[in-house]
């Protein structure tokens, strides 16, 4: 008999829903937050160097809480220059959110958005088809990879963007954070189809290895408050659950054995720790930056 477990990019509502309750849960923005503060200065150092206008271009911008943090920062290197910020984010709810948090935003000025509603393969092709090769001093791409069909190639189309100063940033879950541990071990029973892969930073080294890329690596430490997801009948819980799992109502219809696994080894020291009668999810990420 089929299973009928559904992805959870079924429906984006509930996917939205589930991945805001995670940034509430988890401290996934405060360390990407701490990386910005600390690192950041110093890659975009000479990405702007005598230059009136920086492009930059974000890869899956999501509701924009990051993109606003990583233009202050550009903006503060190079004050006065006029900065072009291109999103491209498929999700018409989170684009909305993102331009709602531009205007109430005090301190954009000189900086100029443009949202394309499509995914980075949507961009691709439209860019193929109009022949264009926009170049770019600065890429990002945060927690988007899971969703490209052809990870290396997805890489070295938008590295080929790059300007000769620029950066391309990318963040995953770590290959050492518990995603990989449950993934590893049950992701081939999550219904993923073609809407998602699982992919950690620690699938990267080789494929920049065989492309021949520069980069550097960096571990950001963060975790995830998942005492919910053992509270039979949790709503917040229950979309916590599809989230580490990327499965539609996964509570409701997961085989039970696989959910009783799964529970299992949501406790365990690989994917987490449990402190106060707590449980908490070992988040960290991967922090990859390539050079031109």
């Amino acid at each position: 008999m089929a299973s009928p477990m559904r992805s959870l990019l079924a429906d984006l509502g509930r996917y939205v829903q589930s991945f805001r309750l995670f940034l509430e849960s988890s401290t996934e923005h405060q360390s990407m937050q701490d990386f910005v503060e600390r690192h950041l200065p110093e890659l975009i150092a000479s990405i702007g160097n005598g230059k009136s206008t920086i492009n930059v271009l974000s890869v899956g911008g999501g509701a924009g809480e990051m993109d606003l943090q990583i233009l202050s920062k550009i903006r503060a290197r190079y004050p006065g220059v006029t900065i072009n910020n291109d999103v491209i984010e498929p999700s018409a709810d989170q684009i909305s959110k993102y331009k709602e948090r531009v205007a109430q935003a005090s301190n954009l000025e000189n900086i100029k958005f443009t949202w394309h509603k499509e995914t980075a393969n949507e961009y691709e092709s439209r860019m193929n088809a109009e022949k264009k090769t926009k170049k770019w001093d600065f890429i990002h791409m945060i927690q988007m990879l899971y969703y490209v069909k052809d990870i290396p190639a997805t890489i070295r189309y938008f590295h080929s963007l790059l300007e000769s100063q620029a950066k391309l940033l990318i963040i995953l879950v770590s290959g050492k954070s518990g995603w990989e541990t449950l993934w590893k071990k049950h992701g081939s029973s999550f219904p993923l189809g073609d809407l998602c892969n699982y992919i950690s930073s620690a699938h990267l080294p080789r494929m920049l290895d065989s492309a021949g890329l520069k980069y550097q690596l960096y571990e950001l430490p963060s975790h995830m408050d998942i005492t919910s997801c053992f509270i039979e009948g949790d709503k917040d819980g229950e979309l916590l659950l599809d989230f580490l799992t990327e499965t539609l109502d996964f509570a409701k219809t997961a085989p039970p054995e696989l959910k009783r696994q799964v529970m299992e080894e949501l406790r365990k020291p690989g994917c987490s720790e449990i402190r106060d009668g707590k449980v908490f999810f070992n988040n960290n990420l991967g922090v990859i930056v390539i050079e031109p």
